[in-house]
């Protein structure tokens, strides 16, 4: 569970950078930025020995999907969304990676649904507004799609590097990165005429944050941390970095927040993570 924390609080500092300094940079090339900047990361690292192409073929598809996809719906949605709306429509991951794992394993586990639900409201306490109406059903659907992909995208690589142990993440996680990149480059290639665009320093310094740390070390550690827990742990999980997003802005950047509602949503998810890392291996066993 470390890792996973550990990432959270990393991307609890990263809200703000897509919104904020990215501004006027085709969404489809911040994309593909960030993953060819994770790809460089690992592709030192990726061994093939030992690893079928079958295997290979599934990891690229992991990542065209959870990386790839997700990030091409994740970061478009934010020409139609304000910051704090994709926050808020990002909340209802622990409910598709509950449902997907259920689908996966052909059983329901209606305890990790609940506990999931009980993350969504806690989040959904902390960081709900009144809503702005202009654009915000497609920015909705396509928030929806984009946590999709990354609740299937791990879900299904903790499935298959548990039937797989003998796989060492470091020495195949660029194959994800290659997927993700492939997908990326040919969307940004279709909406830039393939044309690179004027990149600022601040352009160049906010990609190489997001695409080494945020996404590259971050999406690897992050999967790394999903086998060591159960799919219940992981569902609540997803949705920690909210409330730590939300302290960070308080404590750093000095904004101001509605603490009585960061209290009360944070015991909810801190209760839902309890709940669970109480009762879980007693109801589903150590294979949950």
């Amino acid at each position: 569970m470390i890792y996973l924390l550990l990432v959270s609080f990393i991307w609890a500092f990263s809200f703000g950078l897509i919104k904020g300094n990215l501004t006027g940079l085709d969404s489809n090339f911040v994309s593909f930025a960030r993953m060819a900047l994770s790809l460089a990361v690992f592709a030192p690292f990726l061994r093939r020995t030992g690893l079928r192409t079958p295997l290979a073929l599934q990891l690229i598809a992991i990542g065209a999907v959870q990386y790839g996809l997700m990030y091409l719906a994740y970061i478009y949605s934010f020409q139609f969304l304000q910051a704090y709306q994709v926050a808020l429509f990002t909340i209802f991951t622990p409910l598709y990676v509950t449902l997907i794992h259920d689908l996966l394993t052909r059983r329901l586990h209606g305890f990790f649904l609940l506990t999931a639900c009980l993350a969504i409201v806690g989040t959904g306490i902390i960081v709900y507004r009144d809503l702005d109406q202009s654009d915000l059903r497609l920015g909705f659907f396509l928030l929806q799609f984009s946590n999709i992909c990354f609740a299937f995208g791990q879900t299904y690589y903790r499935r298959l590097l548990r039937k797989n142990p003998a796989l060492k993440d470091h020495q195949i996680f660029g194959l994800l990165y290659l997927g993700a990149t492939l997908v990326t480059l040919l969307a940004a290639g279709y909406s830039t005429g393939w044309s690179l665009p004027t990149l600022s320093t601040t352009h160049v310094l906010t990609l190489l944050y997001l695409g080494i740390l945020a996404s590259g070390i971050c999406f690897f550690l992050w999967n790394y941390g999903a086998k060591q827990v159960d799919a219940g742990a992981l569902a609540i999980l997803n949705n920690l970095k909210v409330p730590l997003a939300v302290a960070c802005s308080a404590l750093f950047f000095h904004e101001t927040v509605d603490l009585q509602r960061l209290l009360l949503g944070g015991a909810f998810i801190l209760g839902a993570l309890f709940l669970n890392e109480s009762l879980a291996r007693k109801l589903y066993g150590e294979n949950a």
